[in-house]
């Protein structure tokens, strides 16, 4: 563990993801809103954080993808939102939201089960919340949740 500043995980996950924000034959670009609010520096696992943020941030990204090729969701301005804040008890929240189209009910209590997948066979492996949770809960004795809200942005 060590002190880190969470913005500047944050942004290097953004970075190597950059190339999936811009727009392709099939979508818009992607806008990314960041409203970072004032945060000392973190004691944590960085690179195990920096994982964290990659894994829900490819979720996001792919969401919005589909949501985009979606027949009942017409998604023209796709948006990932990420926003920190200092919260009770010196607790850092980072929120990070995308205004696709939502998680079913069916699958939305099964996200953090291990080798749980909505994509098709040999994209991704279904481990990526799985193990987000278990870095945030277990690791850093945090809280991870997922909030869906089918149809309502942001």
């Amino acid at each position: 563990m060590k002190a880190v500043n969470i913005h500047e995980g944050l942004d290097s996950t953004l970075m190597i993801l950059q190339n999936r924000f811009q727009a392709t034959s099939n979508r818009p670009a992607i806008e990314l809103i960041k409203e970072y609010g004032n945060l000392p520096l973190v004691e944590c696992y960085a690179g195990q954080l920096n994982q964290v943020f990659m894994n829900i941030l490819v979720n996001a990204i792919d969401a919005l993808e589909e949501s985009i090729l979606s027949q009942e969701f017409a998604l023209s301005k796709p948006q990932i939102r990420i926003y920190t804040e200092m919260g009770e008890d010196k607790k850092v929240i980072i929120r990070i939201a995308d205004n696709g189209i939502g998680i079913p009910a069916n699958i939305y209590k099964r996200v953090f089960d291990p080798f749980f997948t909505t994509k098709p066979v040999g994209k991704g492996t279904g481990l990526g919340l799985s193990i987000s949770y278990q870095i945030i809960t277990e690791k850093h004795l945090g809280k991870l949740e997922c909030i869906s809200s089918p149809g309502r942005c942001f």
